[in-house]
């Protein structure tokens, strides 16, 4: 196995390269972080995403106070306080644009986020700011807590200049492309610590904006509260294999650069030879759907494709034990070559085979017997992925609990210790080792 982190209890795996994983073995021993003052910062609603509110939740089990300024929604308050948690919405709403209304939202957040931020700061100084891109320049908000003395981390969620080169078709070489690369530099610079989600993310951030010693990596693992652990062997063997519906599952963002069309497309393959496969997914409606469901109508497959809508994550759980795979569709882009999708880790955790492309930010992690692998962005080698899974139930279970192995190695328990040790040492003055 490439894989590597703290290994939790019976199952274990070889570690990759003490030179490749020397963020995850931060100063460990007691905190010390009780009664300390965060302000966390994040361009997205509280408490929907899953990454930073698991970042505040980590903090405040140590006992620190999180003041948390997020953007608006319809149904929540503008100010909400939970034990040591303050919410603070500000009157922002994200909404997906042009690069302009990008360029407009990001500016407004940044100020009223700053302003809050200094006049509380003149008040009752912060011990640490942690802020969550994107974008990279929310660090601005931390300018003047760190003039009167506290600590910044930059949560880097994804590397803008890969993200937006995906999502507006932008070149590598564009002036715009080098514009975020700068953006990110000086952002970095900006920060005392900066916490990648994963190693192809921490090389990318050494190489072009600061040195490796200066970057954690903690990876977004689901919550195991939510996801428990289900051992692969667990679940009944079907009694009709060749006539029991075969379920392919597609959970996510529905998306361009997430393929859905391509696993469209390979179940148009598969069909011929498995009649009763079908594909589920879920997740929030889109116009990339509308477009994917009206290729589903004239390839025929209206009896099986099913759409059923987003799902809360515990919702999730129970769709997820009743697939048969999950797959990871992805089309070959700058963006979802380095990514490593969380939804690899929810399939595993409940016991399911993975099938997903061969690229550098799951390969990091994941040998050629933990996950079916494909091409990104070949249909034809995803189609014979899900026929192998379907065709050899003993392979597929020893693949699935190879997998199984990866993850137990990288449960958000582990994450999450990983993430308070980091900080623990900023404080302290220590460094990474």
């Amino acid at each position: 196995m490439k894989n590597n982190s703290n290994a939790p209890d019976v199952l274990t795996v070889p570690a990759i390269a003490d030179s490749e994983n020397a963020d995850q073995k931060v100063i460990a021993g007691d905190p010390g972080l009780r009664g300390k003052r965060v302000g966390m910062v994040v361009f997205s609603s509280y408490p929907a995403d899953p990454r930073p509110r698991r970042a505040a939740e980590a903090l405040l089990k140590e006992g620190m106070h999180v003041d948390y300024l997020c953007e608006a929604d319809e149904k929540s308050p503008r100010r909400e306080r939970i034990g040591n948690l303050e919410v603070i919405r500000l009157p922002i709403t994200h909404f997906r644009g042009s690069k302009f209304s990008y360029a407009y939202q990001y500016s407004s957040f940044i100020t009223m986020s700053a302003s809050i931020l200094a006049w509380r700061s003149l008040r009752k100084r912060y011990d640490l700011i942690y802020i969550h891109n994107m974008p990279d320049i929310l660090v601005c908000s931390a300018l003047v807590p760190k003039m009167l003395g506290a600590k910044v981390v930059l949560d880097q969620h994804d590397p803008m200049p890969e993200l937006m080169m995906t999502i507006f078709g932008m070149a590598e070489d564009s002036s715009a492309v080098r514009v975020m690369r700068m953006l990110e530099k000086w952002s970095i610079a900006r920060a005392d610590r900066v916490v990648a989600v994963n190693l192809v993310c921490k090389r990318i951030f050494a190489a072009r904006s600061c040195p490796p010693e200066k970057i954690g990596v903690v990876m977004n693992a689901p919550d195991g509260a939510i996801f428990p652990y289900r051992a692969a062997r667990s679940y009944t063997v079907k009694s009709n294999p060749s006539t029991d519906p075969f379920v392919i599952m597609y959970h996510g963002s529905i998306v361009e650069r997430n393929g859905l069309d391509l696993a469209v497309e390979a179940l148009a393959k598969v069909h011929k030879t498995v009649p009763s496969a079908e594909l589920r997914i879920y997740g929030r409606s889109t116009t990339f759907l509308e477009q994917v469901m009206g290729h589903v109508k004239k390839l025929g497959l209206e009896q099986n494709v099913r759409y059923l809508g987003p799902k809360r994550l515990e919702e999730l759980v129970h769709e997820i034990e009743r697939c048969d795979v999950g797959v990871i569709p992805n089309q070959r882009n700058a963006f979802t070559d380095i990514n490593t999708p969380t939804r690899i880790f929810e399939y595993l955790a409940l016991g399911k085979p993975v099938i997903a492309p061969r690229t550098v930010g799951i390969q990091d992690y994941f040998d050629t017997e933990s996950l079916f692998y494909f091409d990104s962005g070949d249909a034809s080698e995803l189609a014979d992925r899900i026929l192998e899974v379907h065709a050899s139930p003993a392979r597929t279970l020893d693949v699935a609990e190879r997998g199984q192995r990866v993850y137990l190695e990288h449960t958000w328990d582990q994450e999450r210790q990983t993430l308070v040790n980091l900080v623990s040492g900023l404080l302290k003055g220590e460094r990474l080792q």
